[in-house]
């Protein structure tokens, strides 16, 4: 079966490099009809990676300990002060894994790219508490702000998004690209985000999230290696100039704020002269799209997406909080989606609710309408359920009514007298 990185990759060289289908099954030494399928196909290949850890992890601390004394120190000294008994192979790229943090910085040259050939991503956490309505209000730790950087012409972008989840960070991703670059870099840069991808054994690990991300968009993620923040110099420059320039005496009133203020700023910011540049970021950023890939003809899926059938409280629960659906479809399957401001649930095609998303945690939201047809069908199915009145019964009479039928008083008064 096709892995969805070799699925991602037949993508990319098809749609960024252009090579032709022959080329590629011969580069990924697969056949040229599962290059075709991979191709044709509307979505990746399914793929689970079950989760395994490593007997090293319980050595991490000592391993730091002897690296934080002498950072050169070879491996097998570490083992054998730290009681490694196993084999030398993973615990060998366990030390290479955590060896950089622990070394002198490396100055590294400067650095120059080409139109369409790389932006970067992070994550921003303003220090700031915002109010998210319901009498809530969440730090920046719990609501980032993701932001890109264009390598050619350091056109600036940013989003602030409800939480880091990977369906509300994909759901931020693809609107970076999608109204703020406007288009595709050849290569997406990451730090080790773990909704994205990480360090593992000397190489690169992207999440099946974000091989089916990519193979969507034809483009390549890099995953920045670890303790190496110059990787994404222009982001770290980036956030720096937002803790400057954007934040110092502003005020928030909600998420929705936040994000129009921001855009202003941002506007202003991409106009402004840089001196590395010698111009503005929007005067080179038109050459930087043209040069970019275009924007995928079918968007990826991205938010989240769920189907389950609705129980007869009729809410689903999308981030922690439940949204009301209306209940005239109890007991049915429905299909729940949500993006970065709207939460919608629909059945057999029908839309059946529509909420804005709610940025507070741990609320029910209601429609009027769902709150007024459930009572109706409440009150209906009473009255169905309610049991029928008895049958006529025979009315039971007094005996003095039979005796007066019968003439029986006028003898009962005469023997009495």
């Amino acid at each position: 079966m096709l892995s969805v990185e070799d699925w991602a990759e037949i993508r990319r060289l098809h749609r960024a490099e252009e090579l032709p289908i022959k080329m590629i099954a011969r580069t990924l030494g697969v056949s040229r009809n599962t290059v075709r399928a991979a191709l044709a196909a509307e979505g990746p290949p399914r793929y689970v990676r079950a989760p395994a850890g490593s007997a090293v992890d319980a050595f991490d601390p000592r391993i730091r300990e002897q690296l934080q004394a002498v950072p050169t120190m070879p491996a097998t000294v570490i083992a054998e002060r730290v009681g490694w008994t196993r084999g030398m192979t993973v615990f060998k790229a366990r030390v290479a894994e955590l060896r950089p943090v622990y070394l002198p910085p490396d100055p590294a040259s400067r650095t120059t790219y080409e139109a369409g050939e790389l932006a970067q991503f992070d994550f921003w956490f303003p220090d700031i508490e915002l109010t998210v309505g319901y009498g809530q209000a969440r730090t920046a730790k719990r609501l980032p702000v993701m932001t890109t950087v264009s390598g050619y012409s350091r056109f600036a972008g940013a989003v602030l998004i409800p939480s880091r989840e990977a369906e509300d960070l994909y759901a931020g991703w693809w609107q970076l690209l999608l109204t703020q670059l406007q288009g595709v870099p050849k290569t997406l840069v990451w730090d080790g985000e773990g909704a994205v991808g990480r360090w593992r054994a000397r190489r690169p690990e992207l999440t099946g999230h974000c091989q089916a991300f990519r193979g969507v968009l034809g483009a390549a993620v890099y995953i920045c290696k670890p303790a190496d923040p110059e990787a994404k110099g222009m982001l770290e420059r980036f956030h720096d100039y937002l803790e400057r320039s954007f934040l110092p005496g502003r005020v928030f009133t909600s998420p929705a704020d936040f994000n129009t203020q921001l855009a202003t700023f941002l506007a202003r910011a991409n106009a402004r002269r840089m001196r590395v540049l010698g111009c503005a970021p929007n005067d080179r950023v038109a050459a930087d799209r043209a040069a970019m890939l275009p924007l995928p003809p079918l968007a990826p899926q991205v938010g989240w997406r769920t189907t389950t059938r609705l129980p007869r409280d009729h809410y689903v629960r999308v981030d922690s909080n439940d949204y009301s659906v209306h209940p005239g479809v109890v007991g049915r399957r429905v299909e729940v989606h949500a993006d970065l401001d709207r939460v919608w649930v629909t059945c057999e095609g029908t839309l059946v609710a529509d909420h804005a998303r709610v940025w507070a945690q741990h609320r029910s939201i209601t429609d009027f309408e769902h709150a007024v047809a459930a009572k109706a069908l409440r009150r209906g199915r009473a009255d169905l359920l309610r049991p029928l009145p008895a049958a006529d019964q025979v009315e039971i009479r007094p005996l003095g009514v039979y005796d007066a039928a019968l003439g029986l008083d006028d003898v009962t008064d005469g023997q009495a007298g």
